[in-house]
């Protein structure tokens, strides 16, 4: 692995069981919404989620919760405020649907 080139997050042994391609998928995911409103953000989440579904790239809850406690460990006061966001955002979703 190319550590030079590799996020700092990618690089933490909270994540190394977790298989590389899902990693890359994250780490394309981060990329893609750093700097992103909280509305854009989501408009981003749903299309790549429906991508990673279509990839069979699925996630085990113990493998998300290791990857973001890995990103926030190395992300900015501004991104650690965007991320709790977002997080919070998806889980009123989730409970919406599940009242639905």
């Amino acid at each position: 692995m190319d550590y030079s080139k590799t996020p700092l997050w990618m690089q933490d042994d909270l994540v190394k069981d977790i298989p590389r391609e899902k990693l890359d998928f994250l780490s394309k995911l981060f990329a893609q919404g750093h700097g992103k409103s909280q509305k854009e953000m989501m408009a981003l989440l749903m299309p790549a989620m429906r991508k990673a579904k279509q990839e069979h790239l699925t996630f085990t809850p113990q493998e998300m919760q290791a990857a973001i406690t890995a990103i926030k460990k190395y992300s900015t006061e501004s991104e650690l405020r965007q991320i709790e966001n977002i997080l919070e955002k998806s889980r009123s979703q989730k409970n919406n649907s599940r009242q639905a």
